[in-house]
């Protein structure tokens, strides 16, 4: 639609009173948004209502919201100010894809976005740790009555979409040092971002395979992965730092994922705890033999996918009243979009 995209992100005073809680703080949001291979500039704190003024600040000639319409606290559309001044623009909102409909996967414990893969059905509800036990005794508070209070939307991945999310992605010059990292990447967040960041540091090209849903079910167990394979493939593509993905990577480096795009000369893991593969044996077995692994310390430690698992865990009550206005909010911005 343009030459220069400047995103604006609200702050979480912002959105708790317009939307209800965050669930990523917002530094890690802002963050997260500078990552993404197609953002130039990221305007923190940004209004919750969209205003020709701020448009012209940084010099934006339109701005660009989803086909959805987005209501303040009191009801008031976000973008009618820009819509009345013939400098708004609409992108089709790509369905089954939120923060709501994630949130809400964790609230019902659902494993029904899951991929069955080669290594057969999903073992969720075997909770695995203490993370696993805390989301399986999520399970009994998240059905009413034999049922569970909310469904899931599926989305449905095209061979178009993983195209625009592949575009400018090159094989790696018989010169370039080639780095490998692997992992689930769910629920990707501002951790996964500075590792990968730190990854590609090692070299000049980075490559990244992610798990497929059985694989880390089977060493996660519950309903983990949270995001299904296509999502958190789509989500590591996006990141500016990665230069080609595997899907469905195997949970232990082999030889072949060695010669994936010709060579690769490192293979990092951050310093958090590796867990064996199912028949007991090092992931990174063959990359230490070969002596080109490398351990990267976690650069930041204190975000996880158990952590904002933990937030969601903490305060359920908030989240569920957050999701229930979503939906309520929605029924609204639909008949005013219909025009009723």
């Amino acid at each position: 639609m343009g030459d220069y995209l400047v995103v604006g992100v609200h702050s979480d005073a912002d959105i708790l009173h317009n939307k209800g809680p965050t669930v990523m703080k917002e530094e890690e949001r802002y963050a997260a948004v500078a990552a993404c291979k197609w953002v130039d500039e990221v305007v923190p704190n940004a209004p919750y209502v969209t205003t020709v003024e701020y448009l012209d600040r940084y010099a934006c000639d339109f701005c660009v919201h989803g086909d959805d319409v987005t209501t303040s606290a009191d009801g008031t559309d976000c973008y009618a100010l820009v819509k009345a001044a013939g400098r708004y623009r609409e992108c089709a909102r790509t369905q089954g894809v939120s923060t709501t409909e994630l949130v809400g996967r964790m609230l019902m414990m659902s494993s029904d976005h899951h991929e069955r893969g080669a290594r057969g059905e999903s073992a969720a509800g075997a909770g695995s740790g203490s993370m696993g036990e805390k989301l399986d005794s999520f399970v009994a508070s998240s059905f009413v009555g034999g049922r569970r209070r909310s469904s899931v939307s599926r989305f449905l991945p095209t061979s178009r979409r993983i195209v625009q999310f592949s575009s400018g992605r090159r094989e790696p010059a018989a010169s370039e040092r080639v780095v490998y990292v692997d992992g689930a990447f769910d629920l990707f967040h501002v951790g996964h971002i500075e590792f990968l960041r730190h990854a590609r540091e090692l070299g000049d090209y980075l490559l990244v395979g992610v798990h497929d849903d059985a694989a880390v079910n089977a060493v996660r167990g519950s309903n983990f992965p949270i995001m299904s394979l296509h999502e958190r493939v789509l989500s590591v593509l996006a990141c500016k730092f990665v230069d080609e993905v595997i899907m469905g990577a195997p949970y232990s480096v082999t030889k072949d994922v060695l010669e994936a795009v010709g060579h690769v000369n490192v293979v990092c893991h951050g310093s958090s705890d590796c867990q064996p593969d199912l028949d007991g044996r090092d992931p990174y077995a063959l990359p230490k033999q070969l002596g080109i692994y490398v351990e990267i310390p976690s650069p930041m430690p204190q975000i996880t996918t158990n952590v904002i698992i933990e937030r969601i865990i903490e305060n359920r009550k908030l989240y569920e009243e957050r999701n229930r206005r979503k939906k309520e909010k929605a029924a609204l911005e639909e008949s005013m979009k219909n025009g009723e």
